[in-house]
């Protein structure tokens, strides 16, 4: 009597949008040709790939990067919600900083899956992260149809918050900061791929959200 086999179809989809393919041999993912490796510190690309396979490698590594920070704000906002006691101890089982990891999450609980736009970045989401959530809307449905980068939408931010409301300005805050408090604020928004007062409002608007918010105090009060 012969054993019964199941056989198991493997998903073979490529990478649409949000769709990420399984893994090949060895952890390679499947978009990348057979002799193509990956580590942690490169990527290992034959001579004979040609140039269509090089440009459909690009566009899916481009997808990932644009996902990944997405994703772990995503992954940390669901440690909070179901592991309240227990997440802030997987994180630093990582490698991952969790100021950094909590400003993501900050941005991802900002902006659910249906008004995230996967034609921008989240640099680009970040940057409209404070303002509310109709302004998020219009600023990031010019960004996507005029093709703006990060740094123009930042640019069309500011002007509009100057000169287009019509309103005052907002008072200009005079903090005396040290040389070296300094520095390590502007390697920190250099990190983080932010000019200093976009990085600082970010990081206080975070620390804000965290202590008006329930959900975050619920969530952090538990370790």
């Amino acid at each position: 009597m012969h054993a019964h086999r199941t056989t198991v179809t493997e998903d073979r989809r490529p990478i649409n949008g949000n769709n990420v393919e399984p893994h090949g041999d060895r952890g390679r993912p499947k978009f990348l040709p057979p002799s193509t490796r990956t580590k942690q510190t490169g990527l290992i690309i034959p001579g004979d790939v040609s140039v269509d396979e090089w440009r459909e490698i690009g566009n899916h590594i481009i997808v990932i990067a644009n996902s990944s920070a997405w994703w772990l704000g995503d992954w940390l906002i669901y440690g909070q919600d179901h592991y309240p006691d227990r997440y802030k101890r997987a994180v630093e089982e990582t490698s991952l900083d969790y100021q950094t990891l909590r400003n993501y999450a900050w941005i991802a609980r900002r902006y659910p899956l249906h008004r995230r736009h996967a034609k921008l970045s989240f640099q680009h989401h970040a940057e409209l992260a404070s303002l509310p959530d109709d302004q998020q809307d219009e600023w990031l449905s010019r960004a996507e149809k005029c093709g703006w980068s990060r740094n123009v939408l930042r640019t069309k931010v500011r002007a509009a918050k100057n000169v287009g409301n019509g309103t005052e300005k907002a008072p200009k805050l005079n903090m005396r900061v040290a040389p070296e408090q300094r520095r390590r604020w502007q390697e920190a928004a250099a990190a983080a791929d932010q000019d200093l007062l976009s990085w600082m409002m970010l990081v206080l608007d975070s620390a804000a959200s965290s202590t008006l918010d329930p959900a975050w105090d619920d969530a952090d009060g538990n370790d």
